[in-house]
Protein backbone atom coordinates (compact mmCIF):
# COMPACT_ATOMS: atom_id res chain seq x y z
CA UNK A 1 0.00 0.00 0.00
CA UNK A 2 0.95 3.28 -0.75
CA UNK A 3 1.74 5.77 2.39
CA UNK A 4 0.09 9.05 2.04
CA UNK A 5 1.51 12.51 1.17
CA UNK A 6 3.55 13.86 3.66
CA UNK A 7 2.95 17.68 4.53
CA UNK A 8 4.95 19.91 3.23
CA UNK A 9 5.19 23.30 5.63
CA UNK A 10 6.77 26.57 4.43
CA UNK A 11 8.11 28.34 7.85
CA UNK A 12 9.74 31.79 7.86
CA UNK A 13 12.12 31.94 10.36
CA UNK A 14 12.36 35.69 10.46
CA UNK A 15 15.61 37.61 9.81
CA UNK A 16 17.95 37.01 13.05
CA UNK A 17 16.95 35.97 16.00
CA UNK A 18 14.62 33.28 16.91
CA UNK A 19 12.48 34.75 18.93
CA UNK A 20 11.47 36.25 16.24
CA UNK A 21 9.88 32.59 14.82
CA UNK A 22 5.73 32.87 14.97
CA UNK A 23 4.33 30.06 17.39
CA UNK A 24 2.29 28.45 15.02
CA UNK A 25 5.07 27.81 12.61
CA UNK A 26 7.25 26.52 15.79
CA UNK A 27 4.27 24.32 16.75
CA UNK A 28 4.70 22.77 13.62
CA UNK A 29 8.39 22.83 13.65
CA UNK A 30 8.74 20.74 16.33
CA UNK A 31 5.87 17.93 15.05
CA UNK A 32 7.86 17.89 11.30
CA UNK A 33 9.23 14.44 11.09
CA UNK A 34 12.11 15.64 8.44
CA UNK A 35 13.59 19.89 8.28
CA UNK A 36 14.85 21.17 5.00
CA UNK A 37 17.18 24.09 6.31
CA UNK A 38 18.69 25.37 2.99
CA UNK A 39 22.19 27.25 2.50
CA UNK A 40 23.61 29.11 0.15
CA UNK A 41 26.42 28.23 -2.29
CA UNK A 42 28.67 30.61 -0.94
CA UNK A 43 28.25 30.36 2.42
CA UNK A 44 29.52 27.46 5.62
CA UNK A 45 26.45 27.28 7.47
CA UNK A 46 22.52 27.90 7.08
CA UNK A 47 21.40 31.12 7.95
CA UNK A 48 18.20 29.51 8.58
CA UNK A 49 19.50 27.24 11.23
CA UNK A 50 21.27 30.08 13.03
CA UNK A 51 18.23 31.89 13.52
CA UNK A 52 16.67 29.05 15.19
CA UNK A 53 19.56 29.22 17.86
CA UNK A 54 18.02 27.64 21.10
CA UNK A 55 15.53 25.65 19.43
CA UNK A 56 16.24 21.81 20.02
CA UNK A 57 16.23 20.00 16.69
CA UNK A 58 17.73 16.08 16.67
CA UNK A 59 20.38 16.01 14.59
CA UNK A 60 18.73 12.88 12.53
CA UNK A 61 15.76 15.08 11.61
CA UNK A 62 18.02 17.99 9.88
CA UNK A 63 18.46 17.94 5.94
CA UNK A 64 20.79 20.91 5.16
CA UNK A 65 20.31 21.78 1.20
CA UNK A 66 22.53 23.68 -0.92
CA UNK A 67 20.96 26.35 -2.96
CA UNK A 68 21.82 28.26 -5.90
CA UNK A 69 20.39 32.06 -6.88
CA UNK A 70 22.00 32.07 -10.42
CA UNK A 71 20.10 35.08 -12.34
CA UNK A 72 19.89 32.58 -15.42
CA UNK A 73 16.29 31.07 -15.15
CA UNK A 74 16.66 28.26 -17.06
CA UNK A 75 19.59 27.12 -14.17
CA UNK A 76 17.37 28.36 -11.44
CA UNK A 77 14.34 26.19 -13.24
CA UNK A 78 16.60 23.24 -13.25
CA UNK A 79 17.92 23.07 -9.61
CA UNK A 80 14.25 24.04 -7.81
CA UNK A 81 13.35 20.54 -9.55
CA UNK A 82 16.22 18.86 -8.09
CA UNK A 83 15.43 20.41 -5.02
CA UNK A 84 11.89 19.04 -5.10
CA UNK A 85 12.87 15.63 -6.19
CA UNK A 86 14.99 15.55 -2.94
CA UNK A 87 12.12 16.67 -0.86
CA UNK A 88 9.74 14.81 -2.38
CA UNK A 89 11.34 11.26 -1.45
CA UNK A 90 10.53 12.12 2.12
CA UNK A 91 6.72 13.47 1.14
CA UNK A 92 6.12 10.20 -0.45
CA UNK A 93 7.20 7.93 2.40
CA UNK A 94 4.66 9.85 4.24
CA UNK A 95 7.12 12.02 6.48
CA UNK A 96 5.93 15.70 7.23
CA UNK A 97 8.44 18.11 6.15
CA UNK A 98 9.17 21.87 7.17
CA UNK A 99 10.82 24.20 4.46
CA UNK A 100 12.71 26.68 6.05
CA UNK A 101 13.18 30.51 4.81
CA UNK A 102 14.96 33.55 6.38
CA UNK A 103 12.46 36.52 6.43
CA UNK A 104 8.89 36.01 5.50
CA UNK A 105 8.23 32.26 3.41
CA UNK A 106 6.82 34.31 0.10
CA UNK A 107 8.61 37.87 0.18
CA UNK A 108 11.80 36.81 -2.27
CA UNK A 109 12.30 33.67 -0.93
CA UNK A 110 13.57 30.72 -2.03
CA UNK A 111 10.50 28.34 -0.65
CA UNK A 112 8.10 29.78 -3.52
CA UNK A 113 10.11 28.18 -6.20
CA UNK A 114 10.68 25.17 -3.92
CA UNK A 115 6.72 24.88 -3.20
CA UNK A 116 6.03 25.92 -7.06
CA UNK A 117 8.07 23.11 -7.83
CA UNK A 118 6.89 20.16 -5.30
CA UNK A 119 3.00 21.61 -6.43
CA UNK A 120 4.25 20.82 -10.16
CA UNK A 121 5.52 16.85 -8.95
CA UNK A 122 3.18 15.79 -6.65
CA UNK A 123 -0.51 17.32 -7.57
CA UNK A 124 -2.63 17.74 -4.27
CA UNK A 125 0.21 17.95 -1.84
CA UNK A 126 -0.75 18.96 1.62
CA UNK A 127 1.08 22.02 2.59
CA UNK A 128 0.48 25.07 4.55
CA UNK A 129 2.73 28.16 4.22
CA UNK A 130 3.30 30.31 7.91
CA UNK A 131 4.44 33.79 7.12
CA UNK A 132 7.62 35.25 8.59
CA UNK A 133 9.05 38.24 9.45
CA UNK A 134 10.55 40.35 6.65
CA UNK A 135 13.93 41.80 7.25
CA UNK A 136 12.64 45.29 6.52
CA UNK A 137 9.92 44.97 9.17
CA UNK A 138 12.66 44.47 11.44
CA UNK A 139 14.94 46.73 10.41
CA UNK A 140 11.94 49.51 10.60
CA UNK A 141 11.30 48.41 14.21
CA UNK A 142 15.20 48.06 15.18
CA UNK A 143 15.66 51.70 14.24
CA UNK A 144 11.59 53.50 15.33
CA UNK A 145 11.48 53.85 11.62
CA UNK A 146 7.45 54.08 10.42
CA UNK A 147 7.53 52.19 6.62
CA UNK A 148 4.48 54.09 5.96
CA UNK A 149 2.00 56.73 7.50
CA UNK A 150 -1.04 58.01 6.54
CA UNK A 151 -1.12 58.30 2.73
CA UNK A 152 2.38 57.70 1.80
CA UNK A 153 3.45 55.15 -1.42
CA UNK A 154 5.65 52.44 -0.22
CA UNK A 155 7.53 50.61 -2.86
CA UNK A 156 9.48 46.92 -1.77
CA UNK A 157 12.00 46.54 -4.76
CA UNK A 158 15.00 44.92 -4.78
CA UNK A 159 18.09 47.01 -6.06
CA UNK A 160 17.88 48.18 -9.85
CA UNK A 161 21.35 47.87 -11.64
CA UNK A 162 21.80 51.22 -12.50
CA UNK A 163 21.20 55.42 -10.79
CA UNK A 164 18.88 56.00 -13.34
CA UNK A 165 15.66 53.67 -12.93
CA UNK A 166 17.05 53.94 -8.69
CA UNK A 167 16.34 57.54 -8.74
CA UNK A 168 12.88 57.20 -10.96
CA UNK A 169 11.49 55.10 -8.45
CA UNK A 170 12.69 56.95 -5.34
CA UNK A 171 11.15 60.25 -6.94
CA UNK A 172 7.74 58.35 -7.40
CA UNK A 173 7.11 57.09 -3.89
CA UNK A 174 7.72 58.29 -0.57
CA UNK A 175 9.68 55.16 0.91
CA UNK A 176 11.68 52.88 -0.96
CA UNK A 177 12.54 49.63 0.88
CA UNK A 178 15.62 48.59 -1.33
CA UNK A 179 16.56 44.54 -0.73
CA UNK A 180 19.02 42.56 -2.50
CA UNK A 181 21.53 45.26 -2.17
CA UNK A 182 24.71 43.67 -2.65
CA UNK A 183 28.01 45.15 -4.36
CA UNK A 184 25.44 48.12 -5.63
CA UNK A 185 25.71 49.29 -2.30
CA UNK A 186 28.71 52.38 -3.01
CA UNK A 187 26.56 53.53 -6.05
CA UNK A 188 23.47 53.79 -3.73
CA UNK A 189 24.79 56.01 -0.93
CA UNK A 190 25.87 57.97 -3.69
CA UNK A 191 22.94 58.94 -5.38
CA UNK A 192 21.37 58.95 -1.90
CA UNK A 193 23.91 61.97 -0.93
CA UNK A 194 23.32 63.23 -4.40
CA UNK A 195 19.71 63.36 -3.90
CA UNK A 196 19.94 65.23 -0.56
CA UNK A 197 18.13 62.66 1.69
CA UNK A 198 21.08 60.51 3.05
CA UNK A 199 20.41 61.67 6.23
CA UNK A 200 16.51 60.57 6.85
CA UNK A 201 17.83 56.96 4.38
CA UNK A 202 18.64 53.42 7.07
CA UNK A 203 20.29 50.88 6.98
CA UNK A 204 20.15 47.26 8.44
CA UNK A 205 22.28 44.16 7.79
CA UNK A 206 22.48 40.74 9.92
CA UNK A 207 19.35 42.13 12.13
CA UNK A 208 20.27 40.03 15.58
CA UNK A 209 23.10 37.79 13.94
CA UNK A 210 27.17 37.99 13.97
CA UNK A 211 27.49 41.07 12.16
CA UNK A 212 24.72 43.37 12.87
CA UNK A 213 25.09 46.53 12.18
CA UNK A 214 22.60 49.52 12.45
CA UNK A 215 22.07 53.20 10.86
CA UNK A 216 19.49 56.01 11.07
CA UNK A 217 21.30 57.93 8.55
CA UNK A 218 23.42 56.79 6.09
CA UNK A 219 25.03 59.84 5.30
CA UNK A 220 28.30 58.90 6.89
CA UNK A 221 28.20 55.24 6.05
CA UNK A 222 31.04 53.38 4.53
CA UNK A 223 30.27 50.86 1.67
CA UNK A 224 33.53 49.21 2.06
CA UNK A 225 32.52 48.36 5.75
CA UNK A 226 28.75 47.85 5.57
CA UNK A 227 28.19 45.75 2.13
CA UNK A 228 27.35 42.36 2.47
CA UNK A 229 24.71 39.73 2.53
CA UNK A 230 21.00 40.22 4.40
CA UNK A 231 21.52 44.19 3.74
CA UNK A 232 18.40 46.24 3.80
CA UNK A 233 18.38 49.89 2.94
CA UNK A 234 15.19 51.78 4.03
CA UNK A 235 14.43 55.52 1.78
CA UNK A 236 12.72 58.24 2.45
CA UNK A 237 12.35 60.94 -0.29
CA UNK A 238 11.42 63.70 2.69
CA UNK A 239 11.93 64.15 5.92
CA UNK A 240 9.15 62.28 8.16
CA UNK A 241 6.10 65.21 8.77
CA UNK A 242 5.17 65.98 12.21
CA UNK A 243 1.71 64.70 12.38
CA UNK A 244 -0.44 66.17 15.54
CA UNK A 245 -3.58 65.03 16.88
Amino acid sequence: MTPQLGTLWGIGVGPGPAGYLPLAALDALRQADVVFAPRARSAETSVALQCLAGIDIAPHRLREIEFNMDSDRTVLREHYAQLANTIAVDLCAGRNVAYLTIGDTLTYSTYGYVLAALRERLPGLPHRTFPGITSYAAAASALGWPLGEGKERTLILPCPDDPVALRRDIESHDIVVLMKVGARLAWVLDLLRDMGIAEHCAFARRIGLSGEMLAADVGDLCATEAMGYLATLLIRKTPRQKRHT
